[in-house]
């Protein structure tokens, strides 16, 4: 039952959650203040905002403390992982550059299957980290077979160049892109435990209790309010981060994009300028 809540929640918008967090958050405020008047009648209310027994004042600061340092963690985790995946995508876009470059010195029709197979990647790469999530299922499967058709051709130019000692080079380059493929995979794939985000959920909900047991007056409930929205909205980004395919942060496709375009103005036979006479009759 939890597993299937949990698969239900990860496929509401960010800004859904954020509301439905706010709503609990804010109805577990106003039932802290009911109970805070129901136990202190014989007291009277005041208007300064934050109650005076200065015990209740370090509960508060220890709660908020402490989630703090929580929100902060998560959002450093968060922040690392969209980082690497940032990163990824430059290094895939280089990998593929070097390994288009290396295939110009390859004999046809090696050179021309090679650098079409390249482009063919790099195009449907771009469109499959762009895809909403649940959409990219043929986006996938072709990428797996360009890249099973990336490593057959790769193996064929292989027998032409085996003596060479370009070979080696040649094989790395083709190799980081297809290790690169599954690193970028796993960076999607790789989360902060759902386990701390519904922990970190649940402690604003509790806080908002705390506040609203504490905070008294106008200007200490509009006070609790706008602190629990900030906390929320703390969140939420952090929800967003971890949603490459969902959320609004995502990582920049640029580096692919860039390289897509390069590979257009540069098809195999630009590079033949200055080849020799009977090199080109070969091809």
């Amino acid at each position: 039952m939890v597993t299937s809540l949990l698969d239900w929640t990860s496929e509401i918008p960010t800004w859904l959650l954020g509301l439905m967090l706010l709503a609990g958050a804010l109805a577990a405020a106003s039932a802290g203040h009911r109970l805070r008047l129901r136990g202190d009648r014989r007291r009277k209310a005041t208007d300064s905002g934050l109650a005076t027994d200065n015990q209740e004042g370090y509960i508060v600061s220890g709660v908020l403390g402490l989630l703090a340092l929580m929100l902060g963690f998560t959002l450093a985790m968060a922040v690392d992982r969209f980082d690497t995946r940032r990163v990824l995508v430059l290094q895939e876009a280089n990998a593929i550059g070097t390994s288009y470059l290396r295939a110009q010195l390859l004999e046809e029709p090696h050179r021309a299957r090679i650098s079409k197979l390249l482009v063919d990647y790099t195009n449907n790469r771009i469109v499959l980290a762009q895809a909403p999530r649940g959409k990219g299922t043929q986006l996938l499967a072709d990428n797996d077979r360009l890249l099973t058709d990336l490593w057959a051709a790769t193996a064929a130019a292989f027998e032409t160049i085996a003596d060479l000692d370009f070979s080696t080079a040649f094989i790395d380059s083709v190799n980081d892109v297809i290790n690169l493929d599954a690193a970028r995979k796993a960076s999607r794939l790789a989360h902060v435990p759902t386990a701390v985000l519904v922990v970190l959920s649940i402690y604003i909900v509790v806080t908002g209790g705390v506040l609203g047991y504490v905070l008294t007056g106008f200007r200490g409930q509009f006070a609790g309010a706008f602190l629990i929205t900030l906390l929320i909205f703390s969140l939420a980004m952090i929800i967003d981060l971890e949603r490459p395919t969902m959320g609004s942060i995502v990582e920049s496709q640029a580096p692919m994009e860039l390289l897509s375009k390069s590979l257009e103005n540069r098809p195999p036979e630009v590079f033949d300028r200055w080849r020799s006479a009977q090199s080109q009759t070969r091809r």
